[in-house]
């Protein structure tokens, strides 16, 4: 994987930065600490693999956004790729795969996050953990696998080179050989079972004679009580059809007695009615004399009602003449209204003007005195438009000396509050500690329960799969059973007929066939309880890790809160060292603040300047006082204008006064004289004389109309009996034809009823000679259904004893089977356990660190050498001898590394400061290139983010020439560092800065 180029938006301290590593061959990432150097290199392992230093994926998104971004372009076996990841703030992450084609990068993503990650895990041959140990060597981490003591180092080793998947293989065979070992005990007990099951086959075919005779007995007495039930309920058949008839004779005679007394009560109402009808015919002459009556009244009604609408119109249209000039004549009265009160306020408002006119002579004497006040303030006005901006300079001045001061003395007590909490939770410093400690403590023990729990899951899984399988099997037998129940069944019926090809059997072929359904029957009984047996062992054994599954739940229930508990106390742990540096500048900022204050020495040129404008204040001479006064002055005199301004004004008001007065006195007249004209020759006044004289024309006499009005309602009655005269005369003709057609249907049905009723008492005669026969009928029944009780009874029996009889049978076969599954078991036992010591830490596991040892040791050497000036010689040593006699004593498994130099051989816990930090650098890179060869991958990128503090001036050219050295091995070495003097070692540098705007980077040749 060869880096092409890096983009990142708002990862970690980058808010938009973009690294070009086209050209880049041996490169150093410089900066500050803190400034953002390693954060690069997590950028592109978090697009890679969405992994990083971050607790959560949310942490990696830059403070105070929202989203994050990095889009990775790299080179792999000779094919451009890109990966994008995103993710936004508490939302799931987004991830693209692309490659490039001569059109522009394609999306070759896949479906889902999962799948996309294992698609460029394939193309790349390099998972994450496989990176950092080998292409990524991470700050802090040169020396893990050398700081482990001796008989650890081989478990670094194991883990680095991924042999814990044969602890899982190992962990494997030994679950499968306790499974054959149980399988073992099961078969033994099962097949003691089957031996105390063969004691009882005598007593078996015993009692299946005695019930077979018994069955043939019931059977006989069941078909004789059959016939008799046969004839008793055709019996019983031919009285319920007559009960039936009889029943239907009755129905029908009272369905038509209930007919003809209807129609009898239809005759009755109808005669009535006809009666009704002739005595209002009889009266037929007075009802036409009344209605003739009715109808003059109701013309006499119309004509005064016509008159009295002319009257109505005529009044109305009168009151509306009338009120339009009674309206007319009132607003020109208003009129006059009005301008007699214009004149009278005319005269009101000349009186008052003369007045205000006679103090003519005082106003003048108040606007001399008025004008000398207004020019002693002018000039008192212009000596505090010089001081004005003065005073308020000196104001603003002496606020902000007392703001400074204030300033400092807010800050002080700020520190001397920090300075307490800082002091109080140092104390608290080592408590901190020793919870951590607890907490990492109790972590690693649940972390191991959850290994122990992960396995007992699968296995419970293994189980319940096992138990399906079981259940299945279970299902199919009891399905063969039922279907061979029931051939035998029909072998049992007398004149059996074949139940595969339905042809009659002769004594010879039905004992064939009897005994082949019966072995077949057998068999599958046995294998049957062969099934139920391996059920219930397999669903003990489920609830046994059921339950151990649910006791390490119950454990692992504080896992998730300590995790989170050991992440709060690992950051206040780091703030608390923080906080010991803001401690130590608290305490002196907090003595500097307080010097100043005693001394005085702030807002210096503030204080210079207000001191200047005191003494120009001095020699202006202004007082506020004398000001005030001179305004007072002028306000007090302010009348006098005010007066002259109302004299002019009453003068111009006088002399239009006069003008308007003759003017209002012409309308007044004028208006008098329109109003006798409109009284008497207006075209209102003659419309209304007009109106009266049409109204008496009309002459409408209301009592006269009221008078017709109660005649007229009084004669209403002979309008509805005109109305039921003429209804009578239509109906009565149709009355006497209803009553005719009704006798002649009574008649009729009377007929019928007589025919009916001899008809019902023949059937009745015919249904008492024939005899009830249902209590016979029920004794027979029961008789048949306690008799078929028994016999199902015995049936009952004889099938469980020819099933026991069968699976004696079966019994001495499945022994024989059993008995090899038990030699297969033990076969199988010893084989896993065989594997699971092979697969095991002293197995293939120690062959494979024995192997790869040398290789490493020659790596290293070859590195080292280039290091030390060929200074340094590494050996690594997998056995030792315990201490004792050389009797007693024997070889131990280990892991020491010996350093041989110029004074010798010794042991590398020897060595420290930059001769250690060389050896780790050598032997951490020999181990990159070896788990790279490893893993498939070519390793063509190199990242050093380690700390060069360590290393004096040769140490550090040794290292940069040994860089340089492997460098053709590589297609990108990038040397993380923040040490001046080194990073002017390397040609390319990429400079990393922190900024308020987030880190930038800069790449220099």
């Amino acid at each position: 994987m060869i880096p092409i180029e890096l983009t990142l938006q708002n990862f970690f301290s980058y808010c938009d930065a973009t690294l070009d590593f086209r050209g880049l061959h041996t490169a150093c990432i410089c900066g500050e600490n803190g400034a953002g150097k390693s954060s690069l290199l997590e950028a592109i392992a978090w697009s890679v693999w969405g992994k990083s230093r971050a607790a959560s994926e949310d942490d990696t998104i830059r403070v105070g956004e929202k989203e994050v971004r990095v889009s990775f372009t790299f080179q792999c076996q000779e094919q451009v790729f890109r990966v994008v990841r995103r993710r936004r703030r508490g939302q799931s992450s987004a991830l693209e795969f692309q490659l490039e084609t001569p059109q522009g990068f394609r999306a070759i993503t896949a479906k889902g996050i999962r799948a996309t990650q294992q698609k460029i895990l394939e193309t790349i041959k390099l998972d994450y953990e496989t990176f950092i140990c080998s292409a990524y060597l991470r700050q802090g981490h040169a020396d893990e696998f050398m700081v482990k003591p001796p008989k650890e180092r081989k478990q670094v080793l194991a883990n680095l080179l991924k042999l814990d998947r044969y602890d899982k293989l190992a962990e494997k065979a030994k679950d499968i050989s306790k499974q054959a070992k149980g399988q073992r005990s099961v078969l033994e007990q099962s097949l003691a079972s089957l031996e105390v099951q063969l004691h009882a086959e005598e007593a078996i075919s015993r009692d299946l004679s005695t019930t077979e005779a018994e069955i043939a007995r019931l059977q006989q007495q069941q078909e004789e009580t059959g016939r008799a039930l046969q004839d008793r309920q055709q019996q019983q058949t031919q009285r319920q059809t007559l009960e039936q008839q009889v029943s239907w004779y009755r129905q029908q005679y009272d369905s038509s007695s209930r007919e003809v007394q209807r129609q009898q009560s239809d005759r009755d109402r109808l005669q009535r009615r006809e009666a009704e009808l002739s005595q209002l015919l009889e009266r037929s002459e007075a009802i036409r004399a009344g209605y003739a009556k009715y109808q003059d009244l109701r013309a006499q009604d119309d004509a005064y009602t016509d008159k009295f609408a002319q009257h109505q119109d005529a009044s109305q249209r009168q009151a509306d003449v009338r009120q339009r000039l009674d309206r007319a004549v009132a607003e020109l009265q208003q009129q006059q209204q009005q301008l007699q009160a214009r004149l009278e306020g005319l005269a009101q408002t000349e009186r008052d003007v003369r007045q205000t006119l006679s103090r003519e002579a005082e106003v003048e004497a108040g606007v001399r005195e008025l004008n000398q006040a207004k020019a002693k303030l002018s000039e008192l006005e212009r000596k505090h438009a010089e001081a004005a901006p003065l005073m308020q300079r000196q104001i603003r001045l002496q606020a902000e000396c007392d703001r400074a001061k204030a300033q400092l003395e807010a800050r002080l007590e700020q520190l001397q509050r920090q300075q307490e909490r800082l002091q109080h939770r140092q104390g608290q410093r080592p408590e901190l500690d020793r919870a951590l400690a607890e907490v990492s403590d109790r972590i690693e023990e649940l972390e191991k329960k959850r290994v122990y729990q992960q396995r007992v899951e699968e296995k419970g899984r293994e189980r319940r799969s096992f138990l399906e399988r079981l259940h299945a099997h279970q299902r199919d037998y009891d399905a063969q059973l039922s279907e061979m129940d029931r051939k035998i069944e029909m072998l049992q019926v007398p004149d059996a007929t074949c139940p595969l090809c339905d042809r009659p059997l002769d004594e010879h072929h039905w004992e064939l066939v009897s005994q082949k359904h019966r072995e077949q029957h057998r068999e599958i009984l046995h294998q049957l309880w062969v099934v139920k047996e391996q059920i219930a062992i397999s669903e003990r054994e489920i609830q046994i890790l059921r339950q151990e599954y649910r006791d390490l739940k119950q454990e692992l229930t504080e896992y998730d809160a300590l995790r989170e508990k050991r992440g709060q106390l690992q950051a206040q742990r780091s703030a608390s060292e923080d906080e010991w540096e803001a401690l130590q500048q608290a305490i002196a900022e907090r003595s500097e603040i307080a010097r100043t204050l005693e001394l005085g020495n702030y807002a210096a040129e503030s204080r210079r300047e207000l001191e200047e404008i005191d003494s120009i204040l001095a020699e202006l001479n202004y007082d506020e006082k004398e000001l005030a006064l001179a305004r007072g002055t002028v306000d007090r005199l302010r009348w006098a204008d005010i007066q002259q301004a109302q004299m002019q004004q009453a003068r111009r008001q006088l002399q239009h006064l006069e003008e308007q007065r003759p003017q209002l006195q012409t309308q007044l007249q004028t208006r008098q004289q329109q109003t006798l004209e409109l009284q008497s020759e207006s075209d209102l006044a003659r419309e209304l004389t007009d109106l009266e004289r049409y109204i008496n024309k009309v002459a409408y006499d209301l009592n006269a109309h009221n008078a017709v009005r109660s005649e007229l309602r009084e004669a209403q009655g002979w309008l509805s009996q005109m109305e039921t005269l003429k209804t009578a005369q239509q109906e009565a003709p149709r009355l006497q034809q209803q009553r005719q057609e009704l006798e002649d249907r009574l008649a009729e049905r009377s007929r019928e009823l007589v025919q009916l009723e001899t008809q019902l008492q023949q059937a009745q005669r015919q249904l008492d000679t024939t005899p009830d026969v249902s209590s016979d009928i029920a004794a027979l029944q029961q008789d048949i259904q306690q008799r078929r009780s028994t016999l199902n009874e015995y049936l009952s029996q004889l099938g469980r004893l020819q099933q026991q009889q069968q699976h004696l049978d079966s019994v001495r076969e499945q022994i024989d089977r059993q008995q090899e599954q038990l030699d297969a078991a033990c076969r199988q036992q010893w084989v896993y356990k065989e594997l699971s010591q092979a697969f095991g830490k002293n197995g293939i596991q120690a062959l494979t660190i024995e192997t790869v040892l040398p290789q490493l040791e020659a790596e290293t050497n070859r590195l080292l050498s280039r290091l030390s000036a060929n200074q340094l010689h590494v050996q690594f040593v997998t056995q030792k001898a315990t201490k004792g006699s050389k009797k007693t004593s024997k070889l131990i498994e280990t892991l020491d590394i010996f350093i041989a130099d110029a004074r010798g051989t010794r042991p590398y816990e020897t060595y420290s400061g930059g001769e250690a930090f060389r050896i780790d650098f050598a032997i951490r890179l020999a181990l990159a290139k070896l788990l790279a060869q490893r893993s498939g991958a070519a390793l063509q990128m190199l990242v050093v983010d380690e700390g060069f503090g360590t290393q004096d001036d040769r140490g550090c050219e040794r290292l940069i020439s040994a860089i340089e050295a492997i460098a053709p091995d590589f297609a990108c070495i990038l040397a993380v560092t923040h040490i001046p003097h080194l990073k002017e070692a390397f040609q390319t540098r990429i400079e990393v800065e922190k900024t308020a705007s987030g880190s930038q980077l800069r790449v220099s040749v």
